[in-house]
């Protein structure tokens, strides 16, 4: 035997002692913890069952809280620079500036130029209504559109991986869509309640008493807010509209034992900015209460007793510690762009996953009986080699799967049932290549060396045209066409590695152990 021949045989017996060991956790449960490998081949939706969600994302609401935040911005950039504005609406999509002091116009001018670039100037039909008239610039507000599905895709990735489900999917489904599918959960409400939350932090001033109205008749620029009060009891809360801080200058978010009150808290950490902000906040604020507010529900009031200055802060609202803990996930991994709408949900029972499972495996042991038996029968000794290469194909495909951390799903099913019958393909070819060299007159050794050398070409292109196939399939389409892809894809590989390259070391092995002088096809 040359060394040639000995290290292309040694190589094939380590894939195949590899592929092995990836594949016991998947038939072995559980797999001995002195196994080398733990992670068996993941399950699709449709195999383990689990929850299907369907999202619509509303991306205009997006494109107003960006107008709303502009607003903000506006007026705090106006006081800062101590220009009295008597009013700043929001008229739909425009922002309307009253001056108080109409010198003024050309300073509010380049301060919006120079602070708030994202702003435009836009002609004013009603002078009598405002002094300047802003709209967000288009390819700002075209920039936003495209990017809410993206931020929005990352940040549920983001909370769904730290609710521990094993291989989530998570990706976009047309232009306002997202797909999120949970393997395994069967009961999905706080999924939902953790996905759907938009997470929109705010912290606003209470009311002092006698200022603001009443918590029936709000005066303006004043709200009044459902929230929870002493022994977690519901309370309203006169609060004034104005928006001191948002959570987007949150660094981090933890839990901890409440410290005056039962549960857990939230515990919140401030970047630089915010934590300049919070302190001016709190310094200007002492004696008041500062209203903690997620998403338009108060969490808590604390009274202000002296400034903060250290970038921390503190949620509390008797929050248990599943509540405590997704609370933190959802402001540490930032707000959702835009409000989710859940329009689709499906639950697949465990039962209808091991049902498709046995069919699927029931459709791939019968279609590869039948192609074994057939090769057997067609090419007697060079069937068999070829369905050892299938089943060395099979086993490197799974393997493949175990280690790469794919997901098998019933499309994935179908492409290994494809995976064989193309296996067995490029073995076709070179069987009956091998028979024309052999009516020819040539001896076995140079018909088998012909027959694997005039066969590539055909080999080559026809596998080359079905994996561009594949990653075409992958890029445009969803879950299941995905699964299907990824299948065959890596099918087409290992199909080449077994199929090809595998078949000629089994012959080039007889060969170099006795004299051949005719194949068995």
């Amino acid at each position: 035997m040359s060394r040639t021949v000995l290290w292309r045989v040694l190589l094939f017996a380590g894939l195949a002692v590899a592929a092995v060991v990836f594949l016991v956790p998947t038939f072995v449960r559980p797999a001995p913890k002195w196994w080398p490998w733990q992670q068996p081949v993941r399950l699709g939706l449709d195999l383990q069952g689990g929850t299907h969600l369907l999202y619509h994302v509303e991306i205009e609401q997006s494109v107003d809280n960006m107008i709303d935040r502009n607003v903000q911005d506006l007026d705090a950039a106006l006081r800062e620079a101590q220009i009295g504005a008597s009013t700043i609406d929001r008229d739909g999509r425009t922002i309307r500036i009253r001056l108080a002091n109409k010198d003024k116009r050309q300073e509010v001018e380049d301060l919006v130029k120079d602070k708030l670039p994202a702003l435009v100037p836009v002609p004013n039909p009603d002078v009598e209504a405002a002094d300047l008239t802003y709209a967000m610039d288009p390819k700002e507000e075209r920039r936003i559109r495209d990017s809410v599905v993206d931020q929005a895709l990352k940040i549920i990735r983001n909370r769904i991986d730290q609710f521990g489900v094993a291989e989530p999917t998570v990706q976009a489904q047309g232009t306002d869509e997202i797909v999120v599918q949970l393997p395994g959960i069967q009961d999905p409400q706080r999924a939902k309640d953790l996905i759907g939350k938009t997470a929109v932090l705010e912290f606003k001033l209470v009311a002092n008493p006698g200022q603001g109205g009443s918590v029936e008749h709000p005066a303006p620029g004043y709200q009044v807010l459902a929230g929870k009060g002493e022994g977690g009891r519901r309370q309203s809360y006169l609060v004034e509209k104005k928006t001191l801080m948002t959570g987007d200058v949150l660094k981090n978010a933890s839990i901890s034992p409440a410290s005056h009150t039962e549960g857990m808290a939230v515990e919140f950490e401030l970047d630089a900015r915010g934590a300049k902000l919070f302190g001016s906040i709190t310094t200007s604020s002492v004696g008041r209460n500062l209203a903690i507010v997620l998403d338009n529900v108060v969490e808590s009031a604390p009274r202000i007793n002296e400034p903060i200055t250290g970038g921390r802060g503190q949620i509390t609202g008797r929050f248990d510690f599943t509540e405590a803990q997704d609370l933190a996930n959802v402001l540490r991994n930032g707000a959702l762009p835009a409000p989710l709408k859940l329009i689709e949900e499906r639950t697949v029972g465990p039962s209808l996953g091991l049902d498709s499972i046995q069919r699927g495996v029931r459709s791939f042991a019968v279609g590869t009986i039948l192609v074994i038996v057939f090769m057997v029968w067609y090419y007697r000794g060079g069937g068999v080699i070829a369905d050892l290469a299938l089943l060395f194909n099979v086993l490197f495909l799974l393997g493949v799967f175990a280690l790469g951390g794919f997901t098998l799903s019933l499309p994935g099913i179908a492409g290994i049932v494809l995976t064989i019958g193309m296996a067995v393909d490029a073995n076709v070819l070179i069987l009956e290549r091998i028979r024309e060299e052999l009516r020819l007159g040539k001896s076995a050794r140079a018909a088998i060396d012909a027959g694997y050398e005039r066969a590539w070409s055909a080999i080559r292109d026809s596998n080359v045209t079905t994996f561009a196939s594949g990653l075409i399939l992958f890029n445009f389409g969803t879950g299941p066409v995905r699964g299907f892809a990824v299948t065959l894809c890596l099918g087409i590989l290992t199909s080449l590695a077994t199929g090809v390259f595998g078949t000629r070391v089994v012959y080039d092995l007889l060969m170099s152990r006795r004299r051949l002088d005719t194949v068995s096809v």
